[in-house]
């Protein structure tokens, strides 16, 4: 469910220029000595970690106070109503904390979904008249009706907002939901303190064991103070270590091809940890406002999870990759997308799942465009290009792992094998070297697509999302690698089929 760096990214932006005249300077002196690695490190330290996760924690302390309280209320004897009303009023005063009065444009969506719902609610066909009803809005949005400026700050809670009520509409059609939610309960929901500014998505289900509140416990606070933590790391790994990785956390140089390909790297880890830290941050807010436990007995788990970075960094196949990178967002898609197109066909639901995925993850990367400095702009060229072509990709290598799979009777699908699976192959070493090559491939694929969301790239093009003639010039500088190397497995699918 959108993909970005808090405000004092633009900070360290900025004081990474003034570091790289230093970082030039020391760079031949790091091949002789520790004594200068560490001089750098520590100028590094203080100049971008410091005051990254200061203005970090500046801007985030009130949203957590807030998610504070509604756990609290949560667990007080109050009527439902009013538990539902302090969960809007603490969503609606989280959004303008971040988004002073333009969260009125997401408080107007809230309500548009409520009354269309209200007006269709002898319909079956909810969801899909929902969901034409949002795209028509988000379209308009992205038509400059509304400011640029503010379009952008608030785009990635307008969508939570229409994931939650999309997945709302369609439990109704099917009847999962009994009933239409009081006013109350939908505005409770979709605004929801917890997740109305980084996410995640959660169903209503969810909200409603929030509401009914799980005992406060030790591993309740435990769990979330360490997502939040988690979320620190990753912003520092992602603003302070990634840009600086080859070679000066690891020493490794080259010609200048393996140069470009070392940036790329770089490029692409930044981009992913800062999408591991709005994950983690959502999964600290969610579960510190109380969402995100099962009940297992007289036992509480809070296992809420938004990220698995070990599967996106060590992957075993692409398909993993595109499921660990949001997980609430994968079940939504599979849930009330995927699922939904099945009757036009395998090829064609991937296609349609991967195009609503396109304005989520765009969305997403808006997620924290109020304190991060990469957001997207609406629908452009370089995330369009990036999800057609991760949609492809995971599609050759299914059918391609898949076809292998049955020739060589090996484990060496996609995703792992059942214990129990039929076949004869498993564990030898072959099988594993195999699953090896994909695994690499995968990490391959992910550099190349990952390589032109640059963290030092111009701050005015990044804001405005980076053109067409960027994402050909990246891809053009790796000799579009990637679209030739899945052309081949293509290839030789259809050759083995």
């Amino acid at each position: 469910m959108a993909v970005t760096r808090l405000k004092s990214c633009k900070t360290a932006k900025r004081k990474k220029r003034k570091l790289e005249s230093f970082f030039c300077f020391s760079l031949q002196q790091l091949r002789m000595d520790l004594s200068s690695r560490l001089a750098v490190w520590q100028q590094l330290a203080e100049s971008c970690g410091l005051s990254t996760v200061q203005q970090s924690v500046q801007q985030v302390w009130m949203l957590l106070l807030l998610c504070l309280v509604c756990r609290l209320c949560f667990r007080l004897g109050v009527g439902s109503s009013v538990k539902h009303a302090v969960s809007a009023l603490a969503g609606m005063y989280g959004l303008f904390l971040f988004f002073e009065l333009h969260m009125l444009w997401v408080l107007l969506l809230g309500v548009l979904c409520y009354l269309i719902l209200l007006l269709s609610r002898h319909s079956s066909s909810r969801g899909l008249f929902l969901s034409a009803v949002i795209l028509v809005y988000l379209l308009i949005g992205e038509l400059h009706v509304i400011d640029v400026v503010t379009w952008h700050k608030i785009r990635g809670s307008q969508m939570v907002v229409a994931m939650k009520a999309i997945s709302l509409a369609f439990d109704l059609d099917r009847k999962a939901v009994d009933i239409l939610p009081s006013p109350a309960e939908f505005l409770g929901y979709v605004l929801f303190v917890g997740t109305v500014v980084f996410g995640p998505w959660i169903s209503f289900s969810t909200y409603r064991n929030a509401v009914d509140g799980a005992k406060l416990s030790w591993l309740w606070l435990h769990t979330s103070v360490f997502n939040l933590l988690k979320s620190q790391i990753c912003l520092l790994v992602s603003t302070c270590v990634a840009p600086y990785l080859f070679p000066l956390f690891i020493p490794v140089y080259g010609n200048s091809v393996t140069q470009k390909w070392l940036h790329a790297y770089e490029n692409a880890v930044s981009f992913h940890f800062s999408n591991y830290f709005v994950g983690h941050l959502s999964e600290g807010t969610c579960v510190l406002a109380g969402a995100g436990f099962t009940e297992e007995k007289d036992h509480t788990r809070w296992n809420m999870r938004v990220v698995d970075p070990f599967s996106v960094e060590m992957p075993r196949s692409m398909v993993l990759v595109v499921t660990s990178w949001n997980i609430p967002m994968s079940r939504w898609l599979k849930t009330y997308v995927f699922k939904n197109a099945m009757k036009l066909g395998t090829f064609p639901a991937i296609l349609v799942t991967y195009t609503a995925s396109a304005l989520l993850h765009v969305s997403k990367t808006m997620e924290t465009s109020s304190i991060r400095s990469r957001p997207g702009r609406g629908l452009s060229f370089h995330l369009g290009a990036v999800l057609l072509s991760l949609g492809f990709i995971t599609y050759v290598e299914h059918v391609l792992r898949k076809k292998l799979a049955s020739i060589f009777s090996a484990c060496i699908l996609s995703r792992p094998c059942s214990s129990d699976c039929s076949h004869q192959h498993k564990k030898n070493y072959w099988v594993m070297m195999l699953n090896l090559i994909f695994s690499l491939l995968v990490v391959f694929h992910l550099t190349y697509l990952g390589s032109m969301f640059d963290p030092g790239s111009d701050e005015l093009e990044a804001e405005e999302g980076y053109t067409a003639i960027h994402t050909i010039q990246r891809w053009s500088e790796l000799n579009w690698a990637s679209h030739w190397v899945v052309f081949a497995c293509w290839v030789l699918y259809r050759l083995i089929q």
